[in-house]
Parts: C-alpha cells; structure tokens; sequence
C-alpha cells in the first residue's frame, strides 16, 4: 500500500456539503464562493484550488448528488418483488427520484424559481446527471429524456403523488416501454 494519500477528497466533499448546506438554506445562485469559503472552514485559495469558478463547483456538487439519488433509485427498484418489472421498475424509479431529491433540502434549493434555469442546463449537460437516467434505463438517449422529464416534475409539480403517478404511468411508461 501507498505511504501516499489524496487529501484533496475529504476538502472536495468538505467545501461540496458547505455548499449543500447553503444551498438549502438561502437558494443556489444566492451563494457566493467566498461564502462557501467560510462555511467549508477554508480559505478561498483553497476553495479556488479545487473549484475554478461556481460553475464548476455546482457542477461538481451536482454530479455528486445525481450520483447519491442515482444509488438509492437503484436501490429502491432492487427491492421491488413484481415479476414483470419494466413499467413499474420505470414508474417507480421517476417517482423515487422525485423523493430522494424533494427529500433533501440542498437539492430541492435546485428548483426554486430563481434557479430552475441553471438546473435544466445542468441536467442536459452533465454526464453525470444522465447516469441518474441511466439507472432507470440502459439506453442514453432514454436516459437523458428520463432526467428531462424528473427536472420538469421537480420544476413544476403535479397537485400530489398520485397525479404524478398517474402522468408517469400515461405518458412516460408507454414511450419508453413500447
């Protein structure tokens, strides 16, 4: 075993959970680097060091949580006991990301009214969001489509669970399940 350690990945996750929590606490674009700086317990230097610019490090906290939510969708469907579980292994792996997002107060900051614009271009960006979709299906096209539709749900939310049961069920499942 190497005498040497990357450090560098406890400061990432450390600078990337300060941002998380100011997320949450004030929206996305509110936040500036100085701010998460402070927050993170280090210096802008260091801060700079590892994120170039905001872009970079929202894009960098973004692709960590689609990664996270990505887990536990994936998680969620190996727990399901139906057989035939195309239609509902898609029905519930939209809904389950639509929960573990809503469920953390760092991600929902993503889709406020002021910052639903950044989020949608992240989201057809990033490879690392895709893979979210990539855990409901193999196919990349499909799955950059499927994270369209879970930003759209995020950004403009049926009444309740059930409408939006009833869309995904209507109108996702029969394009992706043919």
């Amino acid at each position: 075993m190497s005498a040497w350690v990357d450090r560098r990945a406890p400061a990432v996750e450390r600078i990337l959970d300060a941002a998380g929590g100011l997320f949450a606490e004030r929206g996305v674009e509110s936040v500036a680097m100085g701010e998460i700086a402070v927050a993170a317990g280090c210096s802008r230097a260091t801060l700079y060091r590892y994120f170039p610019d905001r872009s970079a490090l929202q894009l960098a906290f973004v692709q960590r949580e689609a990664v996270r939510v990505g887990a536990l969708v994936v998680a969620d469907l190996a727990a399901l006991t139906t057989p035939d579980r195309g239609a509902e292994a898609l029905t519930e792996g939209v809904l389950a990301a639509l929960r573990h997002v809503r469920a953390a107060p760092a991600l929902l900051a993503w889709f406020g009214d002021r910052d639903a614009a950044r989020t949608a271009d992240l989201a057809q960006g990033s490879e690392v969001v895709e893979a979210l979709g990539l855990s409901m299906s193999a196919d990349p096209d499909t799955a950059r489509w499927l994270v369209r539709v879970i930003v759209s749900l995020l950004t403009v939310p049926g009444g309740d669970a059930a409408e939006e049961r009833q869309l995904v069920e209507r109108f996702v499942v029969p394009v992706v399940i043919r």
